[in-house]
């Protein structure tokens, strides 16, 4: 048994050249991203106003992407948000983990979205495990709700469920201030995605200031402990709350319609 001890010095030895490496590399913006997360946000905020460009608004068949379309989002007043959307993406196959994000409501057919993303390289998959270790950078990518319902539910036929936050006017101005001042920070200095810290929900979460919960990490139960936070609602119990929020069937009806109309029909298929 005496190669127990080289064969555990070496491994140990190899984990800390590991770790080593991960702590000297270095968040960049200057790679070859996947197509969808290639360009980066920038953000003009000047007091009550904010406008995004580029601005994701592609369009998806059950193929491939279909129309890659890059627009911007013209001067809103924050002060004019209405509500907030919570979206769930359950991964299929492993309900402790999803993908979530938000979109701001402000008017019929005025919707404006945003993904928090571990960017990914050409050819890169996403880990959970390697993303824990600054496998991948971290992205604020700002998108039409047609581009990001579509591209889950049409292409990827993802079931989706769509809920309106509890917030207060005031709520909800500062969280899209906040989720826009963030975009703002990693435009200027690039950021690592991390599976455990800086994942998509628990980045929402900090952004709001709400109390910590398992289910940031283990993010399939997100929506059920905003529920039991308070900060979604709902009569009948959080399973009816839930079945009344899904609309990926809804997104792939609608695909074709145009951006605006597309927003309009999806509010109305959640009331």
């Amino acid at each position: 048994m005496r190669w127990i001890a080289p064969v555990l010095y070496a491994a140990l030895a190899a984990f800390g050249v590991f770790l080593m490496a991960v702590g000297v590399k270095q968040p960049r913006h200057d790679r070859i991203w996947y197509p969808h997360l290639s360009r980066l946000p920038h953000v003009e905020l000047q007091e009550d106003a904010f406008s995004i460009a580029p601005y994701g608004n592609w369009t998806y068949t059950d193929e491939a992407p279909q129309d890659m379309v890059w627009s911007a989002v013209p001067p809103h007043r924050i002060s004019d948000v209405r509500r907030v959307w919570f979206v769930m993406e359950p991964h299929p196959g492993l309900p402790v983990m999803a993908h979530t994000f938000v979109m701001f409501e402000f008017g019929e057919g005025d919707l404006v979205g945003l993904t928090i993303e571990a960017r990914k390289e050409t050819r890169e998959t996403y880990s959970a495990f390697a993303g824990a270790f600054n496998k991948f950078e971290l992205l604020y990518y700002w998108a039409s709700p047609r581009d990001l319902m579509t591209r889950r539910a049409v292409m990827m036929d993802r079931e989706l469920y769509m809920y309106p936050l509890q917030l207060s006017q005031a709520e909800a101005e500062a969280y899209l201030t906040s989720l826009l001042e963030n975009t703002i920070s990693i435009e200027r200095r690039p950021r690592f995605y991390n599976t455990f810290v800086s994942n998509c929900t628990n980045e929402l979460a900090k952004a709001a200031a709400l109390p910590w919960h398992p289910a940031f990490i283990l993010t399939g139960g997100a929506d059920k402990a905003l529920y039991a936070q308070g900060r979604i609602a709902g009569e009948g119990g959080f399973e009816a709350v839930h079945e009344r929020a899904r609309v990926d069937t809804c997104a792939r009806e609608n695909a074709s319609l145009p951006e605006a109309a597309f927003n309009a029909a999806l509010v109305a298929c959640t009331e």
